[in-house]
């Protein structure tokens, strides 16, 4: 085999850049050397995202500039995996002539023995869902990494089957890993001088590991977690409200090394779009969650998803959000128009009948909403002190430093001898509505 190197480019979610460490791991243990330049690599993969369209157009647009790339270079392997391979195999092996390997998320195992089908004249097909596959045995290669913090898969797959999303049929269904091995990874990431750690699932409310009569749910598994060591800081996501329990938020205020943060995506304000997207839980539910946040973790930030224009939203729908928003005031969010996936229950069943104008306009009402109530989350801020993990310089200048503090919130100070994996404290002085502005003090 003389072709050895190999590039990963990830697409979508942390949950992927996760599984392209794995397959790092898998192909480094096999002889293969990971580069991070696409022209010098004999293999590229791509590993892919079908949660939006607009996902799935940017890498069929790649796929066109490989197809170039590989004229110029006749050897050269091209793989898809991920989602998209799992949900459009047939039609990318009929259409997509560049690609020779496609591997799902469950077949990642696979990857050098599809590299020799492929050496042998074939293509390398396996996108078989599994029930049981975890990769707990597999230490991820962290190719990507700022070497301060690592993203930690602790459960695969999903069973909530939310009406717009593509998730369960191309992750399959839902299964934990061994909370030791969980367990074993954080605490070599911390020896090797790793400082945060971030607890990955598609819900990770459900993790549930079941061995010789005892139980560990994932309340259970982030004490684990978080008792390794008082440096260790731990994050998590994400968090489904309606399994979003009193246990686990205690569990969070009793560490200081948990991070009071929460990702607890809402999607609507209405009952009806929620009812319609198969949510499991009412705006009323989600309010007393925000409550109980609000209770037993003072000071924690709450960030969120929203779907504008999902179908039959009317405009009293969209104003239910808009005043859920304000309510909860929240510190951050990820706002989306409704993208409808093929072979989802809303596809099959639902019409996508909210114009795209119309999609906009909500959009945009819903962003501007969230910059002003970023901002004020942030001017709260204003002359406080707050611990903030070192991650690196700033993307604007090698003067300045950022990192994050415990509210996941960014923190941008001038450099004054701290490195990657500090801990400093800084006081801030200005924000934007994206930024915490300080000095170490």
């Amino acid at each position: 085999m003389n072709r050895k190197k190999f590039y990963i480019e990830t697409y979508g979610c942390q949950m992927n850049f996760s599984d392209s460490e794995i397959v790092a791991s898998i192909l480094t243990k096999e002889g293969y050397t990971g580069i991070s330049d696409p022209l010098e690599a004999d293999i590229i993969f791509l590993n892919t995202c079908s949660i939006r369209d607009n996902a799935e157009k940017r890498i069929l647009h790649r796929l066109q500039a490989l197809r170039s790339l590989k004229k110029k270079k006749p050897g050269l392997v091209v793989g898809l995996l991920g989602c998209m391979a799992e949900r459009l195999r047939e039609d990318l092996l009929e259409k997509e002539p560049v690609l020779d390997i496609i591997a799902g998320p469950d077949a990642y195992r696979d990857l050098p023995l599809l590299i020799r089908q492929v050496n042998a004249g074939e293509k390398g097909v396996n996108t078989q869902l599994s029930a049981e596959e975890t990769y707990a045995d597999i230490t991820p290669v962290r190719y990507d990494s700022n070497g301060v913090s690592a993203f930690i898969s602790i459960m695969r797959g999903c069973e909530n089957f939310c009406a717009y999303c593509v998730v369960p049929y191309v992750r399959g269904r839902e299964r934990s890993r061994d909370e030791h091995s969980i367990v074993k990874e954080a605490s070599e990431l911390f020896s090797q001088g790793y400082r945060e750690v971030t607890l990955l699932g598609q819900n990770v409310n459900s993790y549930r590991w079941e061995k010789e009569g005892i139980t560990v749910n994932f309340a259970n598994l982030l004490e684990k977690v978080a008792l390794i060591n008082p440096l260790l800081r731990v994050r998590f996501a994400t968090s489904h409200p309606k399994d979003l329990s009193d246990e686990l938020l205690e569990v969070i205020a009793r560490h200081d090394n948990i991070c009071k943060a929460i990702h607890l995506p809402v999607q609507s304000g209405s009952n009806f779009i929620l009812g319609m997207m198969n949510r499991g839980y009412t705006r009323e539910m989600y309010m007393d969650r925000i409550s109980a946040i609000r209770r037993i973790l003072p000071g924690c930030s709450i960030s969120t998803d929203i779907i504008a224009g999902f179908c039959d939203e009317s405009e009293d729908d969209h104003k239910d959000t808009l005043s859920l928003m304000e309510w909860v005031g929240f510190d951050a969010a990820y706002m989306f128009r409704y993208s409808e996936r093929p072979d989802t229950f809303a596809a099959d069943r639902y019409k996508d009948n909210i114009p795209d104008e119309v999609k906009e306009q909500r959009l945009r009402e819903i962003i501007d909403l969230q910059q002003k109530l970023s901002l004020k989350s942030n001017r709260r801020d204003l002359h406080k002190n707050f611990e903030v993990l070192v991650e690196g310089f700033s993307k604007r200048s090698s003067e300045q430093l950022s990192g994050r503090n415990s509210q996941n919130k960014m923190v941008v100070f001038p450099a004054t001898g701290n490195r990657p994996g500090d801990y400093v404290t800084v006081n801030v002085e200005r924000c934007t509505s994206a930024t915490l502005i300080g000095q170490a003090i």
